[in-house]
């Protein structure tokens, strides 16, 4: 009981600055834009900041309460502090708040290409589901007869004669062309939305038709041209680590919208890329467009 006051102490001090920044915004949150998408790139901003300060507030709860356990185990034995220092201790520098301050429009647009946190990872396909291997070679047979680890031509007559190559805003990709125009509408959506986002866009690849490495003859989407790696500025992902540039999140809004899953929900963590979710690939075989 002893230590109830520092606790309370140590958690105001922690939510202060979220409250003081979030509260103000949802009171006028009418007046300032924020339903769907269409929010600036400032406001974007200062969103996936405060996501960021509440996974680091997340984290330091926990560290507190393994801290408070350890306290109480010992408590029998030996005097201990009102409270652990650390646990009052500043965000450490690239952590938190501290990766998002921001003094002017240069640093807002840099902002893009941060490493962040992917808060809440598993449940950003929320309502979404994967097509899979299994599902596309059922419904549109192989991409192609033999399949390799390296990129080949796509053979399959049906998806063949679907394939193109286009301009679809900020990238060129080869896909299927109900997906080309699926991408097309999500980047001029984020073009009129996010300006200072769209110039930043470029992408890793889109179509290549092999075999997932490990397997015998098992394609990937991106083998099926349904799938892209995108990226900010060029720089690449780093797989499996549950971190992502803060501009790749943005992203995941606009494309869930138009019903595409991210990978940074899957179990390791590829948050490059983006698929069409069987939803849209069942509304465009049911339209007749694949």
């Amino acid at each position: 009981m002893r230590l109830l006051p520092a606790i309370i102490l140590s958690i105001a001090i922690i939510l202060a600055p979220i409250i003081w920044i979030f509260v103000p915004r949802l009171m006028s949150g009418g007046e300032e834009g924020f339903a769907g998408t269409a929010i600036d790139s400032g406001a974007r901003i200062e969103i996936e900041m405060l996501s960021q300060q509440v996974e680091d507030l997340q984290i330091r709860l926990d560290d507190m309460a393994q801290e408070m356990s350890r306290i109480a185990a010992t408590a029998s034995r030996a005097p201990v502090a009102p409270f652990p220092d650390q646990a009052l201790a500043a965000p450490q520098p690239g952590t938190g708040a501290d990766v998002f301050r921001q003094n002017g429009q240069n640093d807002i647009i840099d902002a893009y290409a941060q490493v962040v946190l992917i808060a809440n990872r598993r449940e950003v396909n929320e309502g979404l589901t994967i097509a899979g291997p299994s599902y596309l070679t059922r419904v549109f047979g192989p991409p192609r007869e033999v399949m390799s680890d390296n990129c080949e031509e796509m053979t399959n007559p049906r998806l063949a004669s679907k394939l193109v190559l286009e301009d679809v805003g900020p990238i060129r990709v080869r896909m299927l062309k109900p997906a080309a125009d699926s991408i097309r509408r999500v980047f001029e959506e984020v073009r009129v939305t996010d300006p200072d986002l769209y110039a930043r866009i470029n992408t890793a690849g889109s179509l290549c038709v092999r075999q997932i490495r490990g397997t015998r003859g098992r394609a990937s989407t991106h083998a099926f041209g349904l799938a892209v790696d995108l990226n900010i500025d060029g720089v690449l992902d780093t797989l499996g680590d549950g971190k992502t540039q803060l501009g790749l999140t943005i992203l995941a809004d606009f494309f869930r919208d138009e019903g595409w899953v991210w990978g940074a929900s899957w179990g390791r963590e590829d948050s490059m890329h983006f698929e069409v979710s069987r939803q849209k690939l069942d509304e465009w075989i049911n339209a007749g467009a694949l």
